[in-house]
């Protein structure tokens, strides 16, 4: 049972093989796509992230939780049993982007942008009327409580 000054639990959500879970207990902010080398080759496609404030972000199993260095600027979290990618993290730290398709049905959650999209794969098309974004700064902010 929830304490009563806890906060509610927005999302819930892991890995294939269930090593790593979560819950979400903030906002999420809507889905952006990105189409960077690294979301390519680290999910073999590209990747749809939404993304919560890291004290929102509760792991609630974590034995396969494994974290890789990607770039000075960020950290990828993937379950190191499976293979599941999870987590994206700036070395900011303001913000922890949750992979979309790890999260528990029903999301409640819409995809709104795409970012990167210069350095799409060459067998897919973008063809959707959603803004697009050479580089990273799409500007969709996590909502407020």
């Amino acid at each position: 049972m929830r304490e009563q000054d806890s906060p509610a639990i927005r999302g819930t959500g892991g890995c294939l093989c269930g090593s790593v879970r979560y819950e979400v207990r903030g906002p999420l902010r809507p889905v952006v796509d990105c189409h960077c080398t690294q979301c390519r080759r680290t999910s073999g496609h590209f990747a749809a992230f939404t993304a919560t404030r890291p004290q929102d972000l509760v792991l609630t199993g974590s034995v396969g939780l494994r974290w890789y260095r990607s770039s000075s600027t960020a950290r990828r979290g993937f379950c190191g049993d499976c293979g599941s990618s999870l987590f994206w993290e700036p070395a900011s730290g303001e913000r922890i982007s949750i992979a979309a398709g790890t999260l528990d049905l029903p999301t409640g959650l819409e995809t709104v942008a795409h970012v990167f999209v210069e350095d799409s794969g060459d067998y897919y098309t973008i063809s959707d009327d959603l803004p697009q974004r050479a580089d990273g700064n799409h500007g969709i902010v996590i909502p407020a409580d």
